[in-house]
This record gives structure tokens, sequence and C-alpha cells, in this order.
């Protein structure tokens, strides 16, 4: 593992330097991984539901290949910007798909949007704007709710990334997770 988290991190590197090839040699390295991150997704959707796990891979490679601008640091960076670009596919593709109205008129628990459930689009809508109100308020609390659910990523790892202490982490993904599942239950987890 720690062997192939510096090769992945050499290639970003190299990549970052304008070599070309160095995408072709990160891809396998990546692609696993994506793939798992994908799984975890699109577990426990229904049978026949139009994007399967390749086709969430396929889609977050290719806006990952379009982020020439990002400045790669390392593995966890590349996964963290990877897990983005999935919630991004995921959230167009509920809000294309306009099967049911934002939560329609029922509560969702905070644990219940993290989990993959039938009936995910609404779930994830929500989610997803609770996400962009929490990010206007405090933005490092949404990244740290969004590299730990669509990112997988543990609180040292967050850490790393976002260069702040674990225990900062744990402290802002509890507020985090309090605030989030405020939002999501509307006023009658506020009045409870």
């Amino acid at each position: 593992m720690a062997s192939s988290s510096d090769d992945i991190t050499g290639w970003l590197a190299r990549w970052n330097d304008g070599d070309e090839t160095a995408l072709e040699k990160l891809v396998p390295l990546v692609h696993q991984e994506l793939h798992r991150l994908a799984s975890r997704y699109m577990r426990g959707e229904r049978s026949g539901h139009p994007l399967q796990t390749t086709a969430l891979v396929n889609e977050a490679y290719l806006r990952l290949h379009d982020t020439s601008r990002i400045h790669w640091q390392d593995r966890n960076h590349f996964f963290a910007v990877a897990a983005r670009a999935m919630r991004r596919v995921l959230v167009d593709f509920a809000r294309g798909r306009k099967q049911q109205k934002r939560n329609g008129g029922r509560q969702v628990s905070f644990d219940d949007a993290l989990t993959v459930s039938r009936d995910r689009s609404a779930d994830i809508i929500a989610l997803d704007d609770a996400l962009r109100t929490l990010a206007k308020l405090d933005r490092r609390q949404s990244q740290i709710v969004e590299l730990r659910f669509f990112g997988g990523l543990t609180e040292p790892q967050i850490a790393g990334v976002l260069g702040i202490s674990p225990r900062t982490v744990s402290s802002d993904w509890r507020l985090a997770r309090s605030w989030l599942l405020r939002e999501l239950n509307g006023d009658d987890a506020r009045d409870a």
C-alpha cells in the first residue's frame, strides 16, 4: 500500500510537471480505488439503474482529466478531488432525472443520507444542497464531510489533505454532522 501510495504521488507530480505519459501510468494505479469508491456509491441502487459503477468511474475520470489547473499534492488529494467529481456526477444525474421532488416532504436522517438507499436521488440532492449551504457557513466543515463521505478518507488522511490536525477534523466532523442532521430534517429536528 505504501509503495502504491508513493507511486501514485510520484506519477501525480510528473503529471503536474506536464508529463502526459504519467497519466497513462497513473490510471492503472488509481482505477481499482476509483472503482471501489464508485461501488460504494452505487451499492443499493435499484437494479437496472441507468448509471452503473463503471459509468460513474468513467464520468469521474473525464472530469478529472479536465482538471489541468489542479496542482496535485499526493494520493489523498487525488482521491479527494475524485470523490468530489463522483459527487458532482451523481448529483447532476439525480437532478437531471428529476424523479422526485426534493425530499418529497419526508424526513431524511443524516445517516440515511450517507448510506446508499433505493431512493437515493432525492437524498443525494438534499445532501448536496445542505453541503452547499454548509460550505457558505464553514467551508472546512463542508470539505471534511465531502472527504469523509464521498472520498472515504480517514480523519488522519483528511487532516493531511487540509493541513489541519486530526483532532480538528474530529471536532469539525461532529459539528458538521450535527448541523447537517438538523438541516436535512428541517424544523422538526430543530424543535426536538
